[in-house]
């Protein structure tokens, strides 16, 4: 067998997701391919430290704090406490939203030349700001529901009445820039419109509203990079307790909600969202792959709502129960994921990085 490919598997971060992201580094470190991968394991902290740790877990200050050395002969990450090169020849980011999800890491590692599973500093950051990516699918021609900006330095220019112009009632406020539905209100009044804002202003410092769609919440998993490929639809099932897929419904709630692989929907509709979730995957220049959330309205209309660059990899997540579905594993897919990614990177290095102005003579 050939040499074992040094894989790195960064977990934590600091960010309102730091505990979905340890849940989905878990999975992901459990279900790895050890013999075909050596493992390294690198946690980051809620104030931003980096430690090489022994597992994935909660307490990531027990492992060696670490570092980036830059130099001509190759960059590495290395053990300040046995002053050590911590071997990656790829990284697998299993970080969720602010600083891991929307380009900040995956621009460290370009420029730092250490190859990365997943989408690039772009796209990252495209699929992550929700105002930036609904505007990009609508260009693009991707069905997208009403949306508004709103920033936190005009938040009282603002009216109830602006955004129900604007949307309708009832509607969505959440943060812009973050996932697993922290920060996120419906609202059906001025009163509950007062709140929502400062709940979303408590994460992020630009917010916005959507119209609120009655309607099935399916998702998609996507693969690939020149010719990706989609699964079968999943569906959402929200418990009765819940007016939409909060974060406790998520997550703290076991029978907050019913996740059904595949969704029971006509051939027609699943074409149709298959195709679809596939635009937005292209629409966004995504890499790798990436989970599409979407509406299935009573009339069969495909909305689709966001798209995840590093969908959840927990227990109840939908990514991998989707390409299980598909028949492919959960150790597959990691292997698969890596595999594209390496392809990827070496296809990159075909692109010059000097220019040499020619001389044209007389």
């Amino acid at each position: 067998m050939s040499e074992k490919l040094n894989v790195g598997i960064l977990f934590g971060g600091r960010s309102v997701e730091h505990e979905i992201s340890i849940k989905s580094a878990t999975n992901v470190a459990a279900n790895i391919d050890r013999e075909r991968y050596n493992v390294n394991l690198i946690g980051i902290d809620k104030k931003g430290g980096w430690y090489h740790c022994d597992k994935v877990s909660s307490d990531i200050e027990a492992g060696d704090p670490i570092s980036l050395r830059l130099s001509s002969a190759g960059h590495h990450f290395y053990n300040l406490s046995t002053n050590e090169a911590i071997l990656t020849d790829i990284i697998f980011p299993v970080l969720h939203g602010t600083d891991g999800e929307d380009g900040s890491i995956q621009g460290m590692l370009t420029s730092s030349r250490i190859p990365c599973v997943g989408s690039d500093v772009q796209s990252s950051a495209n699929a992550m700001n929700k105002f930036t990516s609904k505007r990009l699918l609508k260009e693009a021609g991707v069905p997208v529901s009403k949306f508004l900006y709103v920033d936190f330095q005009q938040r009282d220019n603002l009216s109830y009445e602006d955004v129900v112009s604007a949307v309708g009632s009832p509607f969505i406020i959440k943060p812009a820039s973050l996932g697993s539905s922290v920060g996120v209100s419906k609202v059906s009044n001025e009163d509950e419109f007062k709140k929502a804002l400062e709940n979303t202003f408590t994460y992020d410092n630009t917010g916005i509203f959507e119209e609120f769609i009655e309607g099935r919440e399916l998702e998609c998993g996507i693969i690939g990079n020149s010719q990706p490929i989609a699964t079968n639809p999943g569906e959402v099932v929200i418990s009765s307790d819940y007016e939409f897929y909060t974060y406790e419904a998520k997550y703290l709630d076991k029978d907050g909600a019913q996740i059904i692989v595949p969704a029971a929907v006509t051939d027609d509709v699943k074409s149709k969202i298959k195709s679809w979730s596939i635009a937005a995957y292209q629409a966004l220049n995504c890499a790798d792959y990436a989970r599409v959330d979407l509406f299935l309205k009573p009339d069969g209309t495909v909305i689709i709502n966001e798209i995840n660059t590093i969908p959840g990899f927990t227990d109840a997540s939908m990514f991998p129960m989707l390409w299980y579905d598909s028949g492919i594993s959960y150790t597959a897919l990691i292997t698969k994921l890596i595999e594209m990614a390496m392809a990827r990177t070496k296809e990159s290095h075909r692109l010059e990085t000097n220019f040499a102005t020619r001389e044209y003579q007389n």
